[in-house]
């Protein structure tokens, strides 16, 4: 199994956690996004998206889209699962799960920041303060939707968390006041000491800078 991801790519981030919660070994295929490496021939024959992640199965077969790969893991090596039995519970860890991923995420992704940087010519302190203002706009919503135990939903780690930490990485790149949200806060701190999240950490990656 070979993960296509980058090691600042929060998408890749949350796969990465994934797979280690659930134990499965892969091989890292580094694709340098800053380099433009996603743009070349050899992986958009992979991913027409040209985005990472992108996880090649060991039948060659290729999924990519973080929660679509995150969920193909789940349902293929279904312990520990990343979901509780509840429909209730369910629910409220996938809407906290969509919104970092569907909300905040997308407003940060280096798609949207090249295009302001190098398309419409936006100084670097404006983009930054963009998103900045759209993780802190998010993080107030998610602050009042979880209930650290130590984790986002209770004792073990669900998509919730494996969503949340990447973000909080992101985060604290952009210098966001992370003092104003400190139930995030434990929930990211309670991950650190977790081995599966330690071990996807992008400063212990192959292809850290």
């Amino acid at each position: 199994m070979q993960l296509y991801s980058y090691f600042r790519s929060s998408a890749s981030y949350r796969v990465r956690i994934a797979l280690a919660l659930k134990g499965i070994s892969y091989e890292t295929v580094p694709i340098h996004l800053v380099q433009g490496k996603n743009t070349e021939a050899a992986f958009v024959s992979l991913n027409p998206q040209a985005r990472v992640p992108a996880l090649q199965l060991d039948d060659g077969e290729v999924l990519i889209q973080s929660l679509a790969i995150i969920n193909y893991l789940d349902e293929v090596h279904p312990q520990p699962p990343f979901l509780p039995s509840d429909p209730l519970a369910r629910a409220r860890v996938r809407a906290a799960a969509d919104l970092v991923a569907m909300d905040i995420h997308p407003l940060g992704n280096t798609g949207p920041r090249n295009y302001m940087l190098k398309t419409i010519g936006l100084k670097l302190e404006t983009v930054d303060e963009w998103t900045r203002h759209w993780i802190a706009t998010g993080f107030a919503a998610l602050e009042q939707m979880i209930a650290p135990a130590p984790f986002c939903f209770g004792p073990q780690p669900t998509l919730a968390d494996i969503c949340l930490v990447p973000q909080v990485f992101n985060a604290r790149r952009y210098k966001v006041d992370m003092g104003k949200f400190p139930k995030i806060a434990a929930v990211d701190a309670a991950a650190q000491n977790h081995s599966a999240f330690a071990a996807a950490a992008p400063a212990v990656q192959p292809d850290a800078e």
